[in-house]
């Protein structure tokens, strides 16, 4: 054995012998750290490969579609795909305090009421505060939910193999450490080395793997970007801590859709699912203000209904001030750009501030029309009305795009009590939608746009 000085990137992992001031691979400044570890000289021949499978025919595998345990939580099984596929590996990141360990066990907890046998591993709690949390949470009694405080990594291979549970939770992977290498708990080698190891068990036993991770201040994943790469899903949970409204997201997803998202409130017991996250986010939308319509978006199969806010104030400033929240930057430039250019409105001399209520961050280009007139209305101190709803995809040119899952937009919008829904004229090709209770309006340009939602035709 011999010890060896390495310099790792804490950003994304990138490994160097000596000290560098930016690191060449993901380009940050001063992200470098000394690490000392011991090389343990093993042969080949020695290693114990987990995997002893024979090749085989893709067509003659067989699937088992009881192969995923459902979490008894309907929006975490959504973001999941369908459930826990057995095997797997999911990876939880989000801001401290936004509910992590909580959705943790509340999720053990509903596991084990279903007959599975879950092994919850604290490195950062003594059993006795993981019990006074769990208490906290309320109805956590269940007889299949063991629970450890360790950090070593070899106990806790240890104790996975004798309990042989369905599913394992570790809270987090920053602190769980291997002796085989000397540098701290939470350094990029040991994060990266502890990760593969886990994930190799699950694979190999069929055990469900949750690991909860830290983030930067930046809002990634701490730890060796590679991190992400190893396990088959990654959760991020959005939303202010000091909000009650928590979004669970998937970025990546071996097994599902990673466009589906879960909507949770945080309460006193713990996180509890928002059956219709649409008529939370409006229903603190201002009456009788310039500068707010509603949008249908899509996120996965699921339509959701959002305000946008858009705020026009004389720049006194020699540079106007373009800032957005929830949605795209430049896509926001655009859109203006295009409103001067194709209608004649005068905001050069104007600070623009775009707003997605609800901590919603739109990727649908759906929303640019809703965007364009929110600004328009601000501008021209003119109302939207309340009970209006506009979709549409807006060009270069001024024009407005067709775009997908019309029905089922205009569908949540009738389930809300919505009256009037702006459309794009070429979806009405081959649309055939049942006469309701509210009414169409196609537009094929912004002007035409703008002419029926600032008028209320």
């Amino acid at each position: 054995m011999k010890t060896k000085t390495i310099f790792s990137c804490q950003k994304c992992g990138y490994q160097t012998p000596k000290w560098l001031g930016r690191c060449p691979d993901c380009s940050n400044w001063n992200s470098f750290a000394e690490e000392d570890f011991t090389v343990v000289p093993v042969k080949a021949r020695e290693r114990v490969s987990l995997y002893k499978e024979e090749p085989v025919l893709l067509k003659d595998v067989e699937v088992d579609e009881d192969a995923r345990f459902k979490t008894g939580m309907q929006e975490l099984d959504r973001v999941l795909g369908g459930g826990i596929v057995k095997g797997s590996v999911v990876l939880i990141g989000g801001d401290p305090g936004v509910g992590k360990s909580t959705i943790s066990l509340q999720v053990s907890n509903q596991l084990t009421r279903s007959g599975a046998t879950v092994l919850y591993i604290s490195g950062e709690e003594s059993v006795t505060q993981t019990k006074l949390r769990a208490k906290r949470l309320g109805n956590l009694s269940a007889e299949n939910l063991y629970i450890v405080s360790q950090t070593d990594l070899s106990l806790i291979n240890e104790y996975i193999r004798k309990l042989t549970p369905d599913v394992v939770i570790i809270d987090s992977i920053q602190v769980i450490f291997t002796p085989e290498i000397s540098s701290s708990p939470g350094s990029v080698s040991q994060v990266r080395e502890t990760a593969g190891m886990l994930t190799q068990l699950a694979k190999s036993t069929g055990t469900a793997l949750f690991i909860i991770g830290h983030v930067t201040k930046e809002g990634a994943l701490a730890g060796p970007r590679v991190l992400e790469h190893i396990v088959d899903t990654v959760l991020y949970f959005e939303g202010d801590r000091f909000s009650t409204y928590r979004i669970l997201r998937a970025v990546k997803n071996r097994f599902g859709s990673t466009n589906e998202i879960g909507v949770f409130e945080m309460g006193s017991c713990g996180l509890v699912e928002v059956k219709n996250p649409s008529e939370i986010f409006l229903s603190e939308r201002p009456r009788d203000v310039s500068g707010s319509v509603v949008v249908s978006i899509m996120e996965g199969s699921r339509p959701l209904l959002v305000e946008i806010q858009a705020l026009v104030s004389r720049s006194s400033f020699g540079y106007p001030r373009r800032r957005a929240q929830g949605f795209d930057f430049n896509r926001l430039s655009l859109l203006v750009a295009v409103l001067e250019k194709r209608m004649g409105l005068h905001l050069e001399t104007e600070d623009i501030f775009v707003n997605v209520a609800g901590g919603i961050k739109i990727e649908d280009p759906c929303a640019d029309l809703a965007v364009a007139m929110a600004v328009t209305s601000a501008f021209l101190e003119q109302m939207v009305a309340a009970e209006m709803m506009v979709l549409g995809e807006v060009g270069l040119a001024g024009e407005v795009r067709s775009i997908s899952q019309i029905a089922v937009r205009i569908n949540e919008a009738e389930k809300l009590g919505f009256k009037q829904c702006v459309i794009p004229k070429n979806n009405l090709k081959g649309f055939h939608y049942k006469r309701g209770a509210i009414e169409l309006i196609p537009v094929s340009t912004l002007k035409e746009a703008s002419e029926a939602v600032l008028r209320g035709k």
